[in-house]
This record gives C-alpha cells, sequence and structure tokens, in this order.
C-alpha cells in the first residue's frame, strides 16, 4: 500500500444540476463546517497585486467568533503570483502546498515549493511567489497578526517540507496518533503553530478537548467522525473545519486509510484583558 503523503487539493467547478443541494455544511456559534464541494467557482474570491490568482476564503476574523486568524486556499495560474502579496505589515504567516510547485522568494533568496512544502514568512517579511510551471499551483495561506514581546526576537523565515520531517507520536498511542511539527513547539517567540494531524485508521482522540486555542482543520486525506460541541460530523478530504474557543473536540478515524489535517492554533501569549467591542 502506498503509504506516500496526500493532499486534497480544490479543482473548483460548478456541482451539477442534478446534484443533491443537500450537504454537511453548518455555522454555529461554536463552530463552522465548510464541505470540500462549497469549494466551486462561485465562491471564488480575487485579490489585489495578484495576477492569474484566484482563492477560496476558509476562515477570517469574526467578533464573538473566531477572533486570530485567517485561511485561505490559494490557486495561482501558469505565470502568476505576486510581487505585492501581503498589504498587512503586522502579518505573518504560514504558506502549505497541497498541489503543483511554486517559487518563493524571501529577502531575494528563491525556494522552490512543491507539495509538501511549508514556509514560515514573519511580520515584514519581503516575500513574493511566482509559479513558472505548466500547472496551476494550490497552497494553504494562513495569516495572523503577529503578537510582538518585548525582549523576544521575532521568528526569522522558514522553509520545510513534510517529507523530512519524522510525525512525533502521541504518547501512549502505539503511533497511531502523531503530530508534524514545523516548529519547535518549545520556541515561545511563535505565537501560532501549523502542523499535519495523522491518525492511522482506529485511531482517536479519546476525550473532548476544551481549550482556548481557535482552530482551523482542513482535511488533506481521508474520512473520519469528528466530535465539534455536541455533534459527531463525517468529514472527509477537502472539507474545512473551523472552531472558537472553547469549543469541545474530539476524532474516531475509522478508516479504511489514514486521516490526515492541516490544523492552525494560537499559542504562546497571554490572552487579551481589553475589552473586546
Amino acid at each position: 500500500m502506498d503509504s506516500s503523503p496526500r493532499y486534497h487539493a480544490p479543482r473548483g467547478g460548478l456541482p451539477a444540476q442534478t446534484d443533491l443541494t443537500t450537504d454537511r455544511a453548518v455555522f454555529t456559534e461554536a463552530y463552522a463546517v465548510i464541505p470540500a464541494r462549497t469549494l466551486s467557482d462561485i465562491t471564488a474570491s480575487l485579490l489585489p497585486h495578484w495576477e492569474h490568482t484566484r482563492l477560496w476564503i476558509l476562515a477570517r476574523p469574526l467578533s464573538g467568533f473566531a477572533e486570530t486568524f485567517s485561511q485561505y486556499v490559494v490557486e495561482v495560474s501558469p505565470g502568476g503570483g505576486s510581487d505585492r502579496p501581503e498589504p498587512d505589515p503586522e502579518a505573518e504567516a504560514v504558506l502549505f502546498v497541497v498541489d503543483g510547485q511554486a517559487t518563493l522568494t524571501i529577502g531575494g533568496t528563491a525556494h522552490l515549493l512543491a507539495e509538501g512544502s511549508y514556509a514560515y514568512l514573519p511580520p515584514g517579511s519581503p516575500w513574493s511567489l511566482r509559479n513558472h510551471g505548466d500547472g496551476a499551483a494550490r497552497f494553504h495561506w494562513i495569516r495572523k497578526r503577529y503578537e510582538r514581546v518585548d525582549g523576544l526576537d521575532v521568528p526569522e523565515s522558514l522553509v520545510r517540507r513534510e517529507q523530512d520531517i519524522e510525525p512525533d507520536p502521541m504518547p501512549g498511542t502505539d503511533g497511531v496518533w502523531a503530530t508534524t511539527r514545523f516548529v519547535d513547539p518549545a520556541d515561545v517567540r511563535h505565537d501560532m503553530h501549523v502542523t499535519i494531524v495523522t491518525f492511522q485508521p482506529g485511531g482517536v482522540i479519546p476525550f473532548p478537548e476544551t481549550h482556548v486555542m481557535e482552530h482551523g482543520l482542513y482535511v488533506l486525506e481521508g474520512k473520519a467522525l469528528y466530535l465539534l460541541n455536541q455533534d459527531w460530523v463525517e468529514v472527509q478530504a477537502g472539507d474545512f473545519m473551523w472552531l472558537r474557543a472553547f469549543c469541545p473536540q474530539a476524532c474516531y478515524a475509522a478508516g479504511p486509510g489514514k486521516f490526515r489535517y492541516l490544523l492552525y492554533k494560537d499559542v504562546n501569549r497571554h490572552p487579551s484583558l481589553r475589552t473586546i467591542p
């Protein structure tokens, strides 16, 4: 059996007129589920200063819900890209490639990104991205306003590939639940983590996690039952789950193959005590 990583990527299009309208899309006060087929042509957006590029916005700061991050799936056609990608000088970013190739240039140094490539871009980092290939490049772009701390330096830029990193098994799980970490979790300069969580068939989160971190979970591969607040929801490759702080969550990976998702969470900072308008 092929054990190499798989990465679901949207292709756009539009469901057929003969398809059922019923789906698993839901937005509640605690979580949202955006099914894979929602990422169609009619839900795509454009951005200023990006050529031959479209994107699907999966999450954005929303008062009373999840407030720390935005997450896009970006599709750059051949010849496309941007030399002015980020308008906010305080925004940090993670890029994670799920399809095709693109050239990321950070401070004059070029990096060829392919499937499984991860890039961390600190706030104020001069970067650009271009697709010089023959096919579309598709990647996740996760943005967060960096929370500076007196006495801590801003993290440096980083480019890695999932294929070069050994996943960390969760203690006591015999490796059926593991996390691929792109940065050192003990490095408190980072105020967000983007990881890949992998469950082998039969792996579970054995209790309802209830915590302050907000989450974006994009299913890269497989299917599972996921507990969101009080609801068990069936999810599959291409689905996105958006969780506000303290939303209970658990997972049962029923198989037949691996269940993997790209996970965002905010970490390593005091909660703000300022009144939220």
